[in-house]
C-alpha cells in the first residue's frame, strides 16, 4: 500500500539507509530543507515501511525524487508502483502539466519504460551521473 503521509519520519529513515548508507551520499546532500514543502509517499508492506518518494511542485512541473526501495523489496515492482503513484498524485495538482525526475544513469531504462523521456545532458549529483527525464501529464 502506498499513501501520502504528513509525518515523513519513515521516509527519511528509508532514504538514509538507501542513499547515505548504501550509496555513500553525504547526509548534507540527501537531507535538505525541501522536505517540509514536499508531498511524501510511503509504501508499507506487511506493516513495514519499505519504499518512499518525494514530490515537489514548481509551477507546471511536478518533480518526483528521492525514490528508494528497501533492499528486500527490490525487483518486486515496488519502484514502478511508487513512480506510478507519484504520477497519479501529480495529476491531481491543479496546473501541473509535466512530471520530471533526475534519473541515476543506471535507471534511465527503467524510467523510459514508464514513459519518461530523457532531456538535456548528463550531470553530476552527489557523485552519481544523472539525466533529467520528463513525462507529459
Amino acid at each position: 500500500m502506498i499513501e501520502v503521509v504528513d509525518d515523513y519520519t519513515h521516509c527519511i529513515a528509508l532514504r538514509r539507509k538507501v542513499f547515505i548508507d548504501e550509496q555513500g551520499i553525504a547526509e548534507a546532500d540527501e537531507i535538505d530543507d525541501l522536505d517540509d514543502q514536499a508531498i511524501h509517499l510511503l509504501a508499507i508492506v506487511d506493516g513495514r515501511p519499505v519504499g518512499t518518494a518525494r514530490l515537489l511542485i514548481d509551477g507546471e512541473i511536478g518533480k518526483i525524487g528521492r525514490i528508494c526501495v528497501a533492499t528486500d523489496q527490490r525487483g518486486t515492482g515496488l519502484g514502478k508502483a511508487l513512480v506510478t503513484a507519484g504520477i497519479d498524485q501529480l495529476r491531481t495538482v491543479p496546473g501541473v502539466t509535466t512530471a520530471k525526475l533526475g534519473a541515476q544513469d543506471h535507471a534511465i531504462g527503467f524510467y523510459a519504460k514508464l514513459g519518461f523521456q530523457p532531456v538535456g545532458d548528463f550531470y553530476d549529483d552527489a557523485g552519481i551521473p544523472h539525466q533529467d527525464m520528463v513525462l507529459a501529464l
